[in-house]
């Protein structure tokens, strides 16, 4: 790990072995897509009773309940986005990231089917498609996806960072961004938050959206919090008051 970072990846202890790690990916993964696409399902079977605010707050809530109870174990990437970021900064090892984006993507469609078998035949609302020209759609899931991934990168990788605090900011970031991304994209940020949903609901629409903005957005954020990242060998500046 380059720097002293204490990224979600470097949180497992040493002897953790890759199939721990994969099994709480998939664990984590699974917990997250399945209350990320219930709560608008719910929405749509009892005529909006969860409200926006309800349906970020499903998100915000089961990324910062993954992070917290698997975060030391794999890491808790839940998103391939998330994994290419580190792999392409260094926090995360390019040999383990096939692994890890076959086991998201397994349990995102593990979790959609889980879905449409409760939920039948509501699955439709679960399924982020753009209310939005494809245009529009790309530059907001990219800008929500950039300060999503520049939180994470802030708080995991960051010596300076709070990172007991990691899951809660995480999780209020993701539910920030769906507040203002959620009516017209669905405030995805993550391809297999999209793909599970839309090979259980048969449901295409915008796909590429998903899977190639928030990879920019995540590879973008990343690196703007690596460019302004305050130097490890040098205290950060403080301003001084005089109290002469």
């Amino acid at each position: 790990m380059p720097g002293g970072t204490k990224c979600f990846s470097s949180f497992h202890a040493p002897n953790v072995t890759l199939f721990r790690k994969l099994g709480a990916e998939f664990v984590g993964t699974f917990i997250l897509v399945f209350s990320a696409a219930a709560g608008p399902i719910v929405n749509e079977k009892y005529h909006g009773v969860e409200t926006l605010l309800g349906n970020a707050a499903c998100s915000g809530l089961a990324v910062m309940v993954v992070i917290l109870s698997t975060g030391h174990i794999s890491g808790a990437h839940l998103n391939p986005s998330v994994t290419l970021a580190f792999a392409t900064f260094r926090h995360f090892p390019w040999s383990q990231v096939p692994l890890y984006i076959i086991v998201q993507v397994s349990a995102s469609i593990s979790a959609s089917f889980a879905l449409k078998g409760v939920f039948h035949p509501f699955m439709s609302g679960g399924v982020t498609v753009p209310s939005v020209t494809h245009g529009q759609a790309f530059s907001l899931e990219f800008i929500v996806t950039f300060i999503l991934m520049f939180t994470i990168t802030a708080v995991a990788t960051d010596t300076r960072a709070v990172g007991e605090m990691a899951g809660v900011a995480i999780g209020a970031t993701v539910l920030l961004d769906i507040l203002v991304a959620g009516p017209t994209t669905g405030g995805s940020m993550n391809p297999i938050r999209t793909l599970g949903p839309a090979i259980a609901a048969g449901n295409y629409k915008g796909l590429w959206i998903y899977l190639v903005a928030p990879t920019f957005g995540a590879l973008a954020g990343a690196a703007a919090y690596t460019t302004v990242k305050l130097p490890d060998n040098k205290p950060p500046n403080q301003v001084r008051i005089s109290t002469c």
